[in-house]
């Protein structure tokens, strides 16, 4: 009587029994490459546009500022990609669907980039300085302090609305968000947003800069209503949020 003989598993059986498991693995690897790529690129930009604008790397604010900007946001893709992938996969979307939102980001984004130059520009020339006296010291630790709390209540955000990506598109599955900020405002990224561009001149150590604030309301005032738009279209549910909560950026505002 022959004897049964233990089969043995090789690496096709596995590939047979479990493809999800190695489709999803891989995929996750494929999301670490491109969350590890952005790190670097946006260390490489910020270095650009901070200190070779100041020609020095004495420019203290700057660090500073990077300290409070990119080590929560580095913390917090980590955390994502651990919990929930899938949010953070949305949340590297870089292609707009929208088409007047890509006209939009085509400008917008150089020119921001362009004006992140000023304040290391300003730090080599000493025009706030020559103008104004400077940003004081207590005022730019306290812009600090306001630059990490927007950065966080932007991942609170994203915390409770697991549908926040950086692009304008509705998902599988997505539901109106009621809770947590959305209680108050509809957009509440927005408005963390704003808190982080505001403060952010005097961070750098640059008054010149504040009229950069300016420009971030102008493309919130662009950008939420065709948002907006869209959500109303196909988001079932947004209009009757939309109707209960009177306020887009900043109640009893706008």
């Amino acid at each position: 009587m022959p004897i049964p003989q233990p089969h043995a598993t090789t690496s096709e059986d596995n590939r047979a029994t479990c493809p999800t498991d190695s489709a999803a693995a891989l995929s996750k690897r494929r999301l670490l490459v491109r969350m590890l790529a952005g790190f670097v690129l946006i260390l490489s930009l910020f270095a650009v546009v901070f200190f070779i604008p100041a020609g020095t790397l004495r420019y203290w604010q700057a660090w500073a500022y990077l300290a409070v900007l990119v080590i929560p946001i580095i913390s917090c893709y980590c955390y994502f990609y651990r919990v929930d992938p899938d949010l953070l996969e949305r949340r590297l979307r870089q292609r707009e669907q929208v088409q007047e939102q890509k006209q939009l980001l085509r400008w917008t984004r150089p020119l921001f980039i362009a004006v992140l130059t000023v304040p290391g520009f300003d730090y080599r020339f000493g025009w706030s300085k020559t103008l104004l006296g400077g940003v004081p010291l207590w005022l730019t630790v306290v812009s600090d302090a306001m630059v990490l709390a927007a950065i966080l209540s932007v991942w609170w955000v994203v915390n409770v609305n697991r549908y926040a990506g950086r692009t304008i598109q509705v998902d599988a599955g997505q539901k109106v968000i009621t809770t947590g900020p959305y209680r108050f405002i509809r957009h509440p990224m927005y408005a963390g947003s704003a808190v982080l561009f505001f403060f952010t001149p005097m961070a750098l150590n640059s008054w010149v800069m504040m009229p950069v604030f300016a420009l971030w309301v102008l493309f919130c005032v662009v950008r939420i209503p065709s948002e907006e738009k869209v959500l109303r279209e196909q988001l079932p549910g947004y209009t009757e949020y939309c109707q209960r909560t009177r306020y887009r950026l900043i109640p009893l505002v706008w």
